[in-house]
């Protein structure tokens, strides 16, 4: 007689992964159940949480919870700069702790239950089924959504990021001295080594912060130092703090084992170079949770075998990221800034295609007619 399971699924981490694949496994017809460690989804965020135009196609992201930002600004560190954008492009700046919480409502809407304030400790897979010790309950498959260092690795013996950039971030009420139409980017080895330092627009407020390679500390008063003069900190309230690790080796493997897969940042599904990884989890928590209905509802291939194909390998961006981890000195891009080689390579990083004739001006006339 076999043992029926408590859920068909157990996802562990109400996280941008967690919550889509939770909500299109109930629509496939799962059982679902979400395990939370933070008292509600939109607790203690850790993220940016920009979205590229992609991304909020996938879901349906609501307006109310976003702001439109449809240029890069993007400085040397003489503060010399130039202006991104491409026709028909925009990135989404995010009221990120709204959207974790509108995310989890469209995910019970569809019959998921979320557990808060419930920690996942650990597993194992015995008889065809994962029996978790906390909470005490069975699943026929475990999604592991739990960040980018994951107890559900940790406890089913599967890979780890091992690489990671550092963020900081600060989030000010009243930045009046401040051009909304753009996310202004920093290049700066002196403080952001191995990535950038960002000032992005949001929908309430605005986010000043910067990520590092792993073996740097972070030097964010030092960056609000530096640009006060332009953006007039002073002037405006920090309304919150927050850091955070963001895996950038590249996919984990393994990622799967018996009745248990990785997805998200657990998986090291963020792209080296850019550090985007919002993007990948709506899509793969999305083709994932297929995968895993198919696989328990249609007696399916193990869910890895459908996605390992599509899932990106970072080649390309794993090796830039390597480069970028050493630090080109300032003097560089302070040569480099405004060059034809270096907007083409700009453009194509932040908005995947070419585009952006003309100046920004002109363009932002044509949306306000």
């Amino acid at each position: 007689m076999s043992v029926v399971a408590d859920y068909d699924l157990a996802i562990v981490g109400a996280s941008f992964a967690g919550l889509t694949a939770a909500r299109s496994a109930a629509l496939r017809g799962l059982k679902v159940v979400v395990i939370e460690a933070k008292k509600d989804p939109g607790a203690r965020i850790h993220t940016t949480g920009i979205v590229v135009r992609e991304a909020a196609e996938t879901v349906d992201i609501p307006h109310t919870v976003t702001r439109r930002v449809h240029g890069i600004r993007l400085y040397a560190p003489s503060t010399k700069h130039m202006d991104l954008f491409a026709p028909g492009y925009a990135f989404l700046t995010t009221d990120t702790a709204a959207l974790m919480r509108w995310l989890a409502d469209e995910a019970i809407r569809a019959g998921v239950k979320i557990l808060c304030d419930t920690r996942f400790t650990t597993g194992r897979y015995e008889g065809g089924l994962v029996h978790l010790e906390q909470p005490a309950i069975t699943a026929r498959y475990l999604l592991g959504c739990d960040g980018a260092k994951s107890q559900v690795a940790d406890a089913f013996g599967l890979a780890k990021n091992t690489k990671f950039l550092i963020g900081v971030e600060a989030e000010y009420a009243g930045l009046d001295s401040f051009d909304p139409r753009f996310l202004h980017c920093f290049l700066d080895s002196s403080i952001a080594p191995g990535y950038i330092a960002w000032a992005a627009p949001g929908p309430k407020v605005t986010q000043i912060g910067l990520a590092t390679k792993g073996d740097a500390k972070p030097a964010l008063q030092r960056f609000i130092d530096q640009t006060e003069a332009r953006f007039k900190y002073s002037k405006a309230e920090i309304v919150e703090r927050r850091s955070g690790v963001i895996p950038c080796g590249g996919l984990v493997r393994p990622y799967a084992t018996d009745g248990v897969m990785l997805m998200g940042d657990s998986a090291g599904l963020v792209s080296p170079l850019t550090a985007g990884g919002i993007k990948l989890s709506f899509e793969f928590g999305r083709r994932s949770a297929h995968a895993i209905a198919d696989h328990l509802l249609n007696a399916g291939p193990p869910p890895e075998q459908i996605i390992d194909s599509d899932l990106p390998r970072f080649r390309i961006k794993s090796a830039l990221r390597s480069a970028l981890s050493y630090g080109p000195p300032n003097w560089m891009y302070n040569l480099l800034i405004g060059t034809p080689p270096l907007r083409a390579l700009a453009q194509r990083l932040y908005f995947h295609r070419k585009g952006g004739g003309g100046s920004f001006e002109e363009f932002a006339g044509k949306l306000a007619d």
